[in-house]
């Protein structure tokens, strides 16, 4: 009679999902039958049955669930109030050594992770104490976006349990014991990404935890060092924490992690490090004190590096930086070396993220600089093409500071750069924005703003008039937005005065 069960139930959860993998139709069926609440009813009679049979069943109904609710907010929604997520934690409590079926019920949290019913369902259960004992299960558990599991743990006394293996392990050389190292500090890291327990664990700076995870940074041990600094990087996502920080000397003790591996480093621990310090550059107080301590020199040492990651943080710790910073940006603007390998990694089309980073620092030295040699370092190291080329982004951010690098270089510095700016196509590319009813408000005012700076140039003048700009600009005097419509006005008044 068992066996009848079982099949007569593997076979209807075979048909369930595939009637669900094909149609909406198929779910809408299922649904109307009250399909899910069979399917959930059949996990609560069978959840404390661990025999291998069972638990292939129960990995089946997991499946199931998953694919009713996938993408579809409403039918997550009804799992939820069937109090699917109370059941899902209980079958990881019982079944956490089974992998198929762990796995398989995380997924089914993770369709569920988004709606704000479910992280109240997640913190109204002891999921904490369900999952302690397995590793694995909390790893890919801390990958959920549920700060309320994280809090959790972090109240369960987990923190304490990691630190201790942390102390334990780190002195031997057994390869088990450096795997429970690396697990337990990787957990540390995990548990920090929820804003809650992050802030628990920080205590204003005083915090055990937090003053533990400082004494890894100068540990000998890479995995120790990987995990304090990407433990900083964490700590270091709200203002308070980073002004904290560095107030306190963070950042002279990640300068020093970064400085243990210039060369033939741990390329881990050296973008863990350049992490951290972009996320401390953020807040404005702490960027003068961070140019003070050496920061730029230090991120500077990598500039050789041929790894796509540390050059991507190296990039974005250098943008931070120089923010409203006019010193430190004309004097990175000035240096040529580091200009000649933006231009290359301008083009490192291989890497998305790279090549962005570059041309957002490009734009950036000329935004906050206002330099005339740094605009004349950038023509000569080739830079030009692709400030235009940014300007056709498809990230309206990206869009908008390249356009203001654009007519900074026209205003300060026009005749050194009117070769490039017309090899380059500018004055076409301006057009099709200004023409594009898709453009954004400040992506028209500041090609508008350009135009009228790239009117004393002579062949770029010519340009202008061939292709008929005041027809376009003419247009946009009616435009919606106000400061749209009245840089239109000006700028139709000063293409026909120089027509």
């Amino acid at each position: 009679m068992i066996i009848y069960q079982n099949l007569s139930t593997f076979l209807f959860s075979f048909m369930f999902n595939l009637t669900l993998c094909f149609t909406d139709e198929g779910r809408s069926a299922v649904d109307q039958a009250g399909g899910a609440q069979i399917v959930i009813d059949h996990l609560r009679s069978l959840c404390s049955i661990t025999d291998p049979a069972n638990e292939k069943l129960l990995t089946v109904f997991c499946g199931m669930l998953m694919n009713y609710s996938n993408e579809n907010d409403s039918l997550q929604a009804q799992l939820i109030n069937m109090g699917v997520i109370p059941t899902l934690v209980k079958l990881l409590g019982i079944h956490c050594q089974n992998a198929a079926l762990t796995e398989m019920c995380l997924v089914a949290f993770g369709n569920l992770a988004e709606l704000e019913s479910s992280k109240e369902q997640f913190a109204s259960t002891n999921i904490a104490e369900e999952t302690f004992i397995s590793s694995q299960v909390l790893v890919i558990l801390l990958t959920y976006p549920l700060d309320a599991i994280k809090l959790q743990l972090v109240e369960a006394g987990l923190v304490e349990c990691l630190l201790e293996i942390v102390q334990q392990k780190v002195d031997s050389d057994k390869e088990d014991d450096i795997a429970e190292l690396k697990t337990a500090s990787d957990l540390m890291v995990l548990l920090l990404l929820g804003d809650e327990s992050m802030q628990k664990l920080f205590e204003g700076g005083k915090g055990n935890v937090f003053q533990r995870v400082l004494s890894w940074i100068p540990s000998n041990n890479h995995q120790l060092q990987l995990a304090g600094a990407l433990a900083i990087a964490n700590f270091a996502r709200n203002d308070g924490n980073c002004i904290h920080m560095v107030d306190n000397g963070i950042v002279e003790k990640l300068m020093d992690l970064l400085d243990r591996h210039v060369e033939d480093g741990n390329v881990t621990v050296q973008h863990a490090a350049l992490s951290a310090l972009r996320n401390l550059a953020i807040p404005v107080v702490n960027k003068a004190k961070m140019l003070s301590a050496g920061v730029t020199e230090a991120v500077l040492k990598f500039l050789k590096s041929e790894m796509p990651p540390v050059q991507f943080k190296l990039l974005g710790t250098l943008r931070m930086l120089i923010d409203a910073q006019a010193e430190a940006a004309e004097q990175l603007g000035k240096n040529v070396k580091l200009v000649e390998r933006l231009v290359e990694w301008c083009e490192a089309k291989d890497h998305a993220g790279v090549m962005g980073e570059s041309n957002r620092l490009l734009s950036a030295l000329i935004r906050h600089s206002k330099s005339k040699d740094v605009i004349k370092t950038i023509v000569q190291s080739g830079g030009i093409k692709h400030l235009v080329t940014m300007a056709t982004s498809e990230h309206v951010i990206m869009q908008n500071e390249a356009l203001v690098a654009l007519a900074l270089i026209a205003a300060l510095e026009l005749g050194t750069a009117e070769k490039d700016l017309e090899s380059a196509k500018l004055v076409q590319i301006l057009h099709r924005l200004l023409a594009d009813e898709r453009s954004a408000p400040e992506i028209k005012y500041n090609s508008m703003v350009l135009i009228c700076a790239l009117m004393g140039s002579e062949s770029l003048h010519k340009e202008v008039q061939d292709l008929a700009f005041l027809d376009v600009v003419s247009k946009l005097r009616s435009h919606e937005n106000k400061s749209v419509a009245q840089q239109a006005s000006l700028t139709e008044q000063r293409l026909t005065v120089d027509s």
